[in-house]
């Protein structure tokens, strides 16, 4: 009988003890992107990254609609970080630019700066789209609604003197672009993401494709309007067919967070992207972009306290 009492008192601590340990356990979301571009991957490994490097925190990716839906899902509360594009970010947290009339996200915060996302015009060689302005008339995706990529999609062509009237315009996500343009079903489609990216691999598999550049003198305006923009080249070879570099329009990639979050957790999470951070090269090309260096570039909503507190304990800022 006194070995059966033992036996159960035993039992009971253990089990006391296990339900602690769970309750102990933080489990914490990434909003990214479709599958099909570079959030997706990139947030996967980054998860991974902080479940290996943050005891007692359990990261998920999830697919989104990318910018403007991540920045509402932390609104609302619904996801605790998410990546997120520069402009978009800024003009959801102030309100303004193509959020003009929404309700600000004061909840907001900066964690990381990660890579340049470049805005990729993809058509068919079929298609007869040489230049942006020849998109006039042609069927054109444009990105998922409330994304970044059909922001970036908006601003570029009314710099070019273009408007979704000119053309036929459909809503697509990074993948949908690319199923339509090997189905023949689009002209053009736009996706903004580092470079290369999966959609665009899988059409010049199929398709003879053409990465339409924007114009140099259009573009330098728009940058000198929206400072998160910035003049860069999609590398030749980067996707098959692509013989030559080409003129492209990009704006950093953010990694943000609810201003809810624990700083000491923001901390930890911080110092374990820097500390790891060659990891994520193994898992993308843009890893490598994600650097120190470049942590605060396009910066332009306040960073988060933990992240602060990191960026702050390493010289970073003062």
């Amino acid at each position: 009988m006194k070995k059966f009492i033992t036996f159960l008192v035993i039992s009971i601590l253990v089990l006391t003890f296990s339900i602690g340990g769970v309750a102990q356990q933080k489990f914490l979301a990434i909003a990214t992107g479709g599958t099909g571009g570079t959030y997706y991957p990139l947030g996967g490994a980054l998860a991974q990254l902080l479940s290996n490097q943050v005891e007692g925190l359990i990261v998920t990716a999830q697919t989104t609609g990318a910018s403007i839906a991540n920045c509402n899902l932390i609104a609302r509360h619904q996801i605790e970080t998410a990546f997120s594009q520069a402009n978009t970010t800024y003009w959801s947290y102030t309100a303004t630019g193509l959020q003009a009339g929404q309700q600000p996200i004061t909840n907001l915060r900066g964690i990381a700066s990660l890579y340049p996302e470049t805005i990729h015009i993809v058509a068919t060689k079929a298609s007869g789209v040489k230049t942006i302005y020849d998109l006039k008339g042609k069927r054109v995706g444009v990105g998922a609604p409330n994304s970044g990529t059909e922001a970036d999609a908006r601003i570029i062509l009314n710099a070019h003197g273009l408007t979704y009237d000119d053309m036929s315009v459909d809503y697509l996500d990074f993948n949908e672009v690319a199923d339509r343009l090997i189905d023949g079903q689009i002209d053009a489609g736009f996706v903004t993401a580092g470079y290369p990216t999966s959609s665009i691999i899988n059409i010049a598999t199929i398709r003879d494709l053409v990465i339409v550049p924007v114009d140099r003198e259009v573009s330098e305006k728009l940058i000198e309007e929206i400072p998160y923009y910035g003049l860069t080249e999609i590398p030749a070879g980067m996707y098959k067919g692509l013989d030559e570099p080409v003129l492209s329009l990009a704006t950093p990639a953010l990694w943000i967070g609810d201003s809810q979050l624990d700083p000491t957790l923001v901390y930890k999470m911080t110092k374990a992207l820097w500390e790891n951070v060659d990891i994520l090269a193994i898992v993308h090309a843009q890893g490598k972009n994600i650097t120190l260096d470049t942590a605060l570039s396009g910066m332009a909503i306040p960073l988060h306290p933990g992240a602060e507190l990191y960026y702050k304990e390493i010289g970073l800022i003062k």
